[in-house]
């Protein structure tokens, strides 16, 4: 992501963290847009007809329907080491973790990971408001915990990728994961939260989306 005037980039990379809840639910979710614009701001309508995407994470595929890319290829579902996650990898690099996800790694140079077939970097003013949106993956539901989605943000200006270690000393937001809209289709439920984007120098600095089922 990157923050304009003190402007970052944001750089994002998106992850969850989880145990299985119940046998039959999918523990799945990952951050669909990083930079969910209402149509109506006195409203927020998580859905598709409710607003637009104008910022994603590395490499999201566009033209995708929406909560759908545990199945389809690209999965953006990434789960940390489930004995370690706070030491393993904070972003996806198509190999590593429980279950591997896609290539949200560092690319060289950063807008690379951007544009064409992938969305849009999410650039933004310090003190703005960020939206960032996720689908429910059957975890909205009453009988679920809400455990917050943890957006981490990494104190390094345009360098390298930091490790979780370190982004977990920069909390900047705890969402609560069913922030949901009501429908009957437990899966697909659209979720989303806000926060203001912290003062920092103009640069690029990667944040983290990161959600645990059962801490």
């Amino acid at each position: 992501m990157v923050l304009k005037f003190s402007f970052t980039a944001f750089v994002v990379a998106s992850l969850a963290v989880f145990s299985s809840f119940t046998p039959q639910a999918e523990a799945h979710s990952w951050a669909d847009c990083i930079d969910w614009k209402f149509h109506n701001a006195t409203s927020q309508d998580w859905s598709d007809k409710g607003g637009k995407c104008t910022g994603y994470a590395r490499r999201f595929p566009l033209g995708k329907e929406f909560g759908s890319l545990d199945s389809n290829y690209p999965p953006r579902h990434y789960q940390q080491d489930i004995n370690n996650p706070d030491f393993a990898l904070p972003c996806a690099d198509f190999k590593d973790g429980q279950q591997h996800g896609s290539n949200e790694t560092r690319a060289n140079p950063v807008r690379a990971a951007y544009g064409g077939e992938f969305g849009r970097m999410t650039t933004t003013l310090v003190g703005d408001t960020l939206c960032v949106r996720w689908p429910a993956k059957n975890h909205g539901q009453a009988s679920h915990p809400n455990n917050p989605v943890q957006i981490n943000l990494s104190t390094l200006r345009n360098g390298k990728d930091v490790s979780q270690q370190e982004l977990l000393k920069n909390t900047i937001a705890l969402l609560p994961y069913k922030n949901c809209v009501a429908g009957p289709n437990e899966d697909r439920r659209a979720c989303g939260g806000c926060f203001k984007v912290p003062s920092r120098v103009s640069g690029t600095y990667l944040l983290q989306w990161r959600w645990m089922l059962n801490p």
